[in-house]
């Protein structure tokens, strides 16, 4: 597992491509929300702030990736020489993953901290790190899934786009709009639980059983992706 990762790390950095997508456009999308909440701080809700720069920097860097990659070494048949060596299939699709989701966990702690430095620091840091780590896992899922309708890299870029824009567009949804109207249907939509999480793990003053079943309904989704990823994904190109 850990030879495939190294391999995968290597691949990432000498593709331009993806350390484009995975670096820069999350890093100057999150400066770009700093500036703004910097100039209108009264505009801009701290936490809402700090959901969508979260969401932004998951969904772009971790999510488009991992479909990109999944769909590039399935093409190449990489995949199927894996599932012929010893390596069980959870441990080929973890050594696959564990660099991008190493990359994605670092990109959001360095913009969170920057954040909380420039601004105010989180309220309840344990329930914030609850909050990115149920997200991680739940793109994670929904790459996997996504993965399984995605013929090759190239047709990654328009099979992300419905999850990519939809959970962006929740997540800043319930970010500066919070969740006092349509408060079922935000929560029930896939990164509305999360962000609703991020928001109050920032701001704080929210009870834990609430954010126990925000929790809950945001790992729900990752056993709905997961379930659907074990029907849709294929090892082998399509013939």
């Amino acid at each position: 597992m850990l030879a495939i990762a190294r391999s995968e790390l290597i691949q990432i950095l000498r593709n331009r491509l993806v350390l484009v997508t995975m670096l820069l456009v999350p890093l100057a999308g999150s400066a770009f929300y700093m500036y703004l909440h910097d100039r209108a701080p009264d505009l801009l809700d701290l936490g809402a702030v700090a959901s969508v720069l979260m969401f932004l920097v998951v969904v772009m860097a971790l999510y488009t990736t991992a479909v990109t990659t999944l769909a590039s070494r399935r093409q190449n048949l990489f995949l199927k020489r894996l599932r012929s060596t010893a390596v069980d299939d959870v441990r080929i699709l973890t050594g696959l993953l564990l660099p991008v989701t190493a990359v994605t966990v670092v990109q959001v702690s360095v913009v969170l901290t920057v954040l909380s430095v420039v601004a105010d620091a989180p309220a309840q840091p344990l329930l914030l790190v609850s909050a990115v780590l149920s997200t991680v896992v739940m793109m994670l899922g929904l790459a996997l899934a996504t993965a399984g309708v995605t013929n090759s890299p190239e047709h990654a870029q328009v099979t992300t786009l419905p999850v990519m824009i939809g959970v962006l567009a929740v997540s800043g949804w319930v970010g500066f709009t919070g969740t006092e109207e349509l408060t079922l249907v935000k929560r029930l939509l896939p990164g509305g639980s999360a962000a609703e999480l991020v928001v109050n793990a920032w701001n704080g003053g929210v009870a834990v059983s609430e954010s126990l079943f925000l929790l809950a309904l945001t790992l729900a989704w990752v056993v709905v992706a997961v379930t659907l990823a074990t029907r849709v994904f294929r090892w082998e190109p399509r013939r």
